[in-house]
């Protein structure tokens, strides 16, 4: 099992400085630069008010190759105006020139306050020692240069084979509050030296993107900033991907953000314990996914759950305004394999207690089958608590 620190994909270096944009003087500014041409997929927030990096790096990835990935914590540079974009561009633009790489081949990411202009100056300055820091095994501190209220760095790793060649696959991502699937409230990023063409990438990524990140949710907020973006630059050497080749890369896609979503809500704002909310026996695809996300972002739910309450009533009341096929008399309920709720009633006092026991655990899984059809869902989530008031009622101060 590899180390955090051991993580790298041939072909990528990475870097991380602190230009001073947290108070704290914490790592705050990094790059990850592709040595090869390499191809970019992206999929961003899907928020009506989008930050100048979202737009400015949904445009540019578009277009072609992608080579380089500027991100800031600090400052989300959202609704800043045409001051905001034109930073982004100048960051963007810089970074290029310093790497002799084309200047649409380079985005950037960012995450903080929103409506604070960036410090510019700061971050002009501190690009050289950026560029000249980059290294094959920078991308840890990439991990914690993105961080802004998470506990911990967030890395997951995958090596596979496709066409008698081993490729790898390095994720990374930031994110414990303003967490909602709706694309996914987070930054990620992926790198690999697999080679596929951008036609085969972009819907793989968006699928696996679909069932792990738009799988998770926090708080229910959909942030301004959200991305994840991947990079593929071919230097594994293998050819074209055939069927057991892009089984393997999906598999690897899947792991990588499964691990990293996963991570996210277990780093949810002041949360003690990781959430998973399955919904079985739903009449549609889409009512199996209301009913989990209704129950996973209910504040009623998730303080019982903090509470280690096994209050099933909470969990009958989301169900029945989430808008989906329901009858009352249908429904069962499990926490962690103890069956509390059977035809819609209490099974007993006793299995409540049991339930009540089972919820002292960091892990709790609520199961229900709705028994109208043959659709399910889940969704990852957290518990709701003290600690996440104090957070954001202080985030700014």
């Amino acid at each position: 099992m590899k180390e955090y620190n051991d993580y790298s994909v041939p072909g990528f270096l990475a870097s991380a400085v602190s230009a001073g944009l947290k108070k704290t003087g914490q790592l705050d500014l990094s790059l990850i630069f592709s040595q090869r041409e390499s191809v970019g997929a992206g999929v961003f927030t899907a928020n009506k008010v989008k930050a100048a990096p979202v737009l400015l790096s949904q445009e540019r990835i578009k277009k072609g190759p992608l080579r380089a990935i500027l991100a800031n914590t600090g400052y989300a540079n959202a609704c800043t105006g045409v001051q905001g974009l034109n930073n982004a561009i100048q960051a963007a633009d810089m970074v290029a020139t310093g790497l002799g790489i084309h200047p649409e081949e380079t985005v950037v990411a960012s995450t903080g306050v929103i409506g604070a202009h960036l410090p510019f100056n700061l971050i002009k300055r501190a690009i050289p020692n950026l560029i000249k820091s980059l290294s094959p095994r920078g991308f840890r501190s990439v991990a914690e240069a993105l961080m802004t209220t998470d506990s911990f760095p967030k890395m997951s790793y995958f090596e596979g084979c496709a066409g008698g060649h081993r490729f790898h696959l390095l994720g990374l991502a930031k994110g414990a509050g303003m967490i909602m699937p709706n694309m996914a409230t987070m930054l990620s990023f992926l790198l690999t030296d697999l080679h596929v063409d951008s036609q085969t990438l972009w819907p793989l990524f968006r699928s696996a993107v679909d069932y792990t990140f738009n799988r998770i949710t926090v708080d229910g907020e959909t942030s301004t900033n959200d991305m994840v973006l991947i990079m593929a630059n071919g230097a594994a050497g293998n050819g074209k991907l055939d069927s057991s080749g892009l089984k393997e890369f999906e598999r690897g896609l899947t792991d990588v953000m499964g691990e990293l979503a996963y991570l996210i809500a277990k780093d949810g704002e002041g949360a003690t314990k990781v959430v998973i909310i399955e919904v079985d026996g739903a009449a549609t695809r889409g009512d199996a996914n209301k009913a989990a996300r209704v129950v996973a972002n209910s504040n009623l739910v998730k303080t019982a759950i903090f509470g280690q309450d096994p209050n099933w009533g909470r969990i009958m009341a989301a169900l029945g305004r989430s808008g989906i096929l329901i009858e009352e008399n249908k429904v069962q309920i499990w926490i962690n394999g103890v069956r509390i709720v059977n035809g819609g009633l209490m099974t007993s006092e006793k299995k409540e207690r049991e339930a009540a026991e089972k919820m002292k655990k960091e892990q709790i899984t609520i199961s229900i089958h709705l028994n109208q059809g043959r659709w399910k869902d889940r969704i990852i989530t957290c518990d709701l608590t003290y600690e996440y008031i104090r957070i954001n009622a202080g985030y700014r101060t």
